[in-house]
């Protein structure tokens, strides 16, 4: 069965009071996603993966170590990830669950800590990638910083939060000023109950 693109879970332009525009969402969602899954579904036809669920060609084709990723996964990787970014937003983000806040709190001292951390951290990740916070396979949290299209299903972790730090994510809206992106994300865009119910 082929991968389809999944629609937004909320218009193009839902965002934009938020600071991500009708026009970012276009490109991102309609094009950049949309041509992960369509060239993801021409690598994987007839292939061992046709047919194989999404997360288990994502970790079954990563190769640990390697300096440039495969096709396949790094289409797979993409698309998993996009699909994950947008049900992470949301038009009316409210206020962080007391579980989630609470959890944060104790793995980073207190929710302004943490979104300090989670930005420097997206502005550290040199080139395309990505910034994430996770949960362990030991149970703990942590903010982690991946390359191109590497995600935490690589490494047995769960992604609570992710932030897509490719150019193509930001540059309409906020050209190449990445921090000012990554904290409007955290401010105005993180749809805080998808986060918590991720835990």
């Amino acid at each position: 069965m082929a991968f389809t693109l999944p629609d937004l879970p909320y218009s193009h332009d839902a965002l934009e009071a938020g600071g991500m525009s009708r026009e970012t969402l276009e490109f991102h969602h309609d094009k950049h996603h949309n041509a992960y899954v369509t060239k993801l579904n021409e690598l994987v036809a007839g292939s061992e993966w046709d047919g194989k669920p999404l997360e288990d060609i994502v970790k079954g084709t990563y190769q640990k170590g390697a300096v440039a990723q495969n096709g396949i996964f790094n289409n797979a990787s993409q698309h998993w990830n996009h699909a994950q970014f947008w049900e992470m937003m949301g038009p009316n983000p409210g206020a962080m669950p007391p579980e989630l806040e609470s959890a944060i709190k104790d793995s980073f001292g207190s929710v302004e800590d943490f979104k300090k951390k989670f930005t420097e951290t997206g502005v550290g990740q040199f080139g395309s990638g990505w910034v994430w916070l996770v949960k362990t396979p030991e149970g703990g949290l942590e903010i982690t910083k991946t390359e191109n299209g590497v995600n935490p299903l690589c490494f047995g972790q769960t992604a609570l939060l992710g932030c897509d730090v490719w150019e193509h994510s930001y540059y309409i809206d906020f050209r190449n000023a990445r921090p000012k992106y990554l904290e409007n994300f955290l401010d105005k865009l993180v749809n805080w109950d998808n986060v918590a119910a991720r835990l």
